[in-house]
C-alpha cells in the first residue's frame, strides 16, 4: 500500500489491511472510458482501494484500469489494491449471491474481490439494474439465507471479506445473532451533516468498520447537494485553517476512526482529498463541527416510483 494510512478487518486471510481512503466509482453520466482514465490517475496519485458495485455499471472500467496500471508498472501486484463491489437487490437470495458474485468477478477481471457488501437489505423483484422500481417489486430480504451465501462466497475465497451497506444497528444485530463470519464493514452515508455518532459506536463495539460514502453530501451523478462545502462552520475553520471545506469534512471522518470513499475524477481534487493526514482539528474545530444541524441526504424511498399520494417513505421505516 501506498502512504495512505489503513486499518484492518477481518477476512479469509486473517486480519487484513484496508486503505482509509479510496475511490468511488458510482456515477451515471460518465462513460466507461472516462471512469477507467480517472482511476488509472488515482493510482497514480496513490489511490489504493477503489469502490465499485453491480449498480453502478462501473466494475468493467475499474477492472480495465487495473489491469493497464499492471501493466504500465504503476502497480507492482494484484495485492497492491483493494477492491470493493456490492450485491445488487435484485439477488438478495440465497441462490443468487453466488452467481451475483461470479459475474462481478467476470465484470472486473478478478480472481478475488477484497470486500463484497450486500448493497441494501431488500430485495427487488426486479430484473434490470436501474431505478425507480415499482414499489410492490420490494421486499424484504431473507438476510439469513444471504448472509450463509456470502458466508460461503469468502469460505471459497471469491472474495477475501464481507460486509453490509444501508444496513442500521437492528439489521447488523440481527446478522450478528447467527452468523459464523460477522460483517467485517458497514458501508453507510456519513459526513459532518449526517455524523452518525450512534451507528458508529455500535459499529466499533461490534468490531464492525464504517466506510463513509457521500462524505461531501454527494454521491456520483445520482443525488446530493453542496450542504456540506457550503456549511458555514465548515467554511470558517477551512479559511482560517488554509484548507478547503471538503479537507475539513474529510479530517473530520479520519478523526472518527472511520474509512471513507470520495468520488472525484479531478486531478486536482484527487490529490487535495489526500492531503489530510499531517495535520489535525482542534478540540474547538471539532465541538464546532458536532454542534452543525443534522440532515440525512439518502433514502432508500428515492430508488421507488412514486405514488398519486407521494414518495413511499414507509420503505425506510422498514430498513
Amino acid at each position: 500500500m501506498t502512504g495512505i494510512p489503513t486499518t484492518t478487518i477481518s477476512s479469509f486471510d486473517g486480519p487484513r489491511p484496508i486503505p482509509l481512503i479510496g475511490l468511488g466509482t458510482g456515477t451515471v453520466t460518465d462513460t466507461g472510458d472516462v471512469v477507467k482514465a480517472a482511476v488509472v490517475e488515482a493510482i497514480k496519485a496513490g489511490y489504493r482501494h477503489f469502490d465499485t458495485a453491480t449498480f453502478y455499471g462501473t466494475e468493467k472500467p475499474v477492472g480495465e484500469a487495473i489491469a493497464e496500471a499492471l501493466k504500465a508498472g504503476f502497480l507492482k501486484s494484484r495485492g497492491e489494491v483493494f477492491v470493493t463491489t456490492k450485491l445488487w437487490c435484485n439477488s438478495n437470495e440465497r441462490d443468487l449471491v453466488l452467481p451475483a458474485l461470479k459475474k462481478s468477478l467476470q465484470n472486473l477481471g478478478l480472481e478475488y474481490v477484497d470486500l463484497y457488501l450486500i448493497h441494501w437489505p431488500i430485495k427487488i423483484n426486479y430484473e434490470h439494474v436501474k431505478l425507480p422500481v415499482p414499489k410492490e417489486l420490494v421486499t424484504a430480504i431473507d438476510i439469513k439465507a444471504v448472509w450463509e451465501a456470502m458466508e460461503e462466497s469468502q469460505n471459497l475465497g471469491l472474495t477475501k471479506s464481507i460486509g453490509v451497506s444501508n444496513f442500521s444497528s437492528q439489521k447488523i444485530q440481527e446478522i450478528l445473532s447467527f452468523a459464523k463470519i460477522p460483517p467485517a464493514v458497514n458501508q453507510v452515508e456519513m459526513n459532518p451533516r449526517w455524523q452518525q455518532k450512534q451507528l458508529n459506536e455500535f459499529c466499533k463495539k461490534n468490531n464492525i468498520l464504517i466506510t463513509a460514502y457521500s462524505p461531501l453530501a454527494s454521491f456520483g451523478n445520482y443525488w446530493g447537494n453542496n450542504s456540506v462545502v457550503e456549511c458555514d462552520a465548515l467554511q470558517d475553520i477551512a479559511k482560517s485553517r488554509g484548507k478547503t471545506t471538503a479537507q475539513i469534512s474529510l479530517r473530520w471522518l479520519y478523526e472518527q476512526g472511520v474509512s471513507f470513499v470520495v468520488k472525484s475524477f479531478n486531478k486536482d481534487r484527487m490529490k487535495q482529498n489526500l492531503d489530510i493526514f499531517d495535520w489535525a482539528l482542534t478540540a474547538e474545530e471539532l465541538n464546532k463541527i458536532s454542534q452543525i444541524p443534522q440532515r440525512k441526504l439518502v433514502y432508500l424511498h428515492g430508488f421507488v416510483v412514486k405514488e398519486p399520494n407521494g414518495v413511499t417513505a414507509e420503505i425506510d421505516s422498514k430498513l
